[in-house]
């Protein structure tokens, strides 16, 4: 028994099939897809074995084993295309294989009947297979576009998600970046915060400070210039009682003198009008002490200026004195009686005079105890009234003059040119506040360092008499 012939273009579909197949599996990507159908797909060769070696035994005819093994492939195609048909390409693969495997199932189905028809109408099944490959080509076309677009959406919904997970991982990190900075500018916040807490303690401290060192300036000056009345009294209230045994003892005589009497009469009225002034001028500077301890009401009155510079420039002196009996100093007043009387708080006036005044005497006091013999500490006020109705009070000293570099300082807080001890740097500070925020006027300084400085005190127009 003669084994039956097999026909080349078999082993040539055979070949086809698996070239089809790895192209499937590589257009659809069946390995990442479907990985045990891919893995299946491999054996498409089997069949064709099979059909081969049962044409062998049974001695098939072979003229359309070809035709039927790629049947059997295009069902194996249909099968995977369609279990794939969630992909857009699967779907339009499908289609486009549909008129070859329906052109392939006639051919088959009519061979098997009978060749005479395909005979009768070779031409109209050679179109119909050529229209078939056409459309498989088209849309095999349109499928590689279709996965190429797809495959262009899938890389930028990749980078879409890249940008999108360092955009996450940005912002995790930005969140930590201001938790950590919120945390710090917490702990600053607070730390300031305790700072400013401390720094309120110690400038309330400083003022107390200023202002008893301001109280213990000026009692020393008010307690240096009432003993010279007070010596006064004592010293007359002595002669008087000298005078009136004289008187007595005139009068017990056997023969009085009247004109001894009466000389000794006018002598006493002289005394007791001398005590009188000076027990009134006493009596002044205790009342005026009173008044500047008293609290300020901050409501302005008619105050005389020249009587207040005076006032306050000899108890800043007798101060000074009575902290060093050795210092003597010349005082310069040049006063204009056209100043009159101007609205001011006189407390607080007052005290900036007597600020400014304490630190020419300090001043000039300094340059003395550098300055070579012949040296005159001199401290002048003048006050004038200015043609456009202001009142001007000006402080001169012929002291050490303050250094440029520190000239804009002068009026800060806590900035004080004096060794540590002996200021508190807030005198000028509260003084110029006093002028400018409280009286509307101004404070300014010229000086020169090594020759002396003035300080120029400029009120609004008020009173004038």
């Amino acid at each position: 028994m003669e084994p039956v012939a097999v026909n080349g273009t078999f082993l040539f579909s055979v070949l086809l099939a698996l070239l089809i197949v790895r192209w499937l599996r590589q257009f659809l990507d069946l390995p990442a897809r479907i990985p045990r159908l891919s893995q299946a797909l491999g054996s498409i060769w089997i069949p064709g074995v099979a059909l081969f070696v049962l044409s062998q035994v049974f001695r098939w005819k072979t003229d359309q084993l070809d035709e039927l093994y790629f049947l059997l492939v295009y069902a194996v195609m249909v099968a995977v295309l369609v279990r794939a048909r969630d992909y857009r390409p699967a779907r339009t693969l499908l289609l486009a294989l549909a008129p070859l495997v329906l052109y392939s199932v006639v051919e088959l189905a009519l061979a098997l009947v009978g060749r005479d028809i395909l005979k009768a109408y070779d031409d109209g099944f050679d179109t119909a297979q050529g229209f078939a490959i056409i459309w498989l080509i088209t849309f095999i076309f349109i499928a590689r576009s279709q996965k190429k677009h797809l495959e262009q959406e899938r890389q930028q919904r990749e980078e879409e998600e890249k940008a999108r997970q360092l955009i996450e991982a940005q912002n995790a990190e930005l969140e930590r970046l201001v938790a950590e900075r919120t945390a710090t500018l917490t702990q600053q916040t607070e730390e300031l915060r305790q700072a400013l807490t401390e720094l309120k303690a110690t400038q309330a401290q400083l003022i107390q400070a200023e202002k008893m060192a301001s109280l213990g300036e000026l009692t020393a000056g008010i307690a240096h210039e009432i003993q010279n009345p007070l010596n006064f009294v004592t010293n007359f209230a002595d002669v008087s009682t000298e005078l009136v045994q004289e008187l007595e003892e005139e009068q017990q005589n056997a023969a009085p003198d009247p004109e001894l009497a009466a000389e000794l009469l006018q002598d006493l009225r002289q005394n007791l009008q001398k005590i009188t002034h000076h027990g009134q001028r006493a009596a002044s500077i205790v009342r005026g002490m009173l008044e500047h301890s008293r609290a300020s009401t901050g409501e302005r009155q008619p105050v005389d200026l020249n009587i207040l510079a005076d006032e306050y420039l000899r108890l800043a002196y007798h101060g000074l004195r009575a902290k060093n009996k050795s210092f003597n100093a010349t005082l310069a007043t040049d006063f204009d009686p056209a100043v009159g009387q101007v609205e001011a708080v006189g407390q607080d006036l007052g005290r900036v005079l007597l600020n400014l005044f304490t630190n020419a005497f300090y001043a000039v006091q300094k340059r003395q105890e550098q300055a070579p013999a012949g040296f005159v500490p001199t401290v002048r006020v003048c006050t004038r009234r200015l043609p456009t109705g202001e009142a001007q009070v000006r402080v001169h000293d012929n002291g050490t003059g303050i250094p440029e570099a520190v000239r804009q300082k002068i009026f800060q807080p806590f900035f004080t040119t004096k060794p540590t001890g002996e200021g508190t740097g807030l005198g000028l500070s509260l003084s110029y506040d006093i002028v400018t925020k409280g009286h509307g006027g101004t404070l300014t300084v010229e000086t020169e360092e090594g020759a002396g400085t003035e300080f120029i005190v400029t009120l609004p127009g008020g009173v004038n008499e």
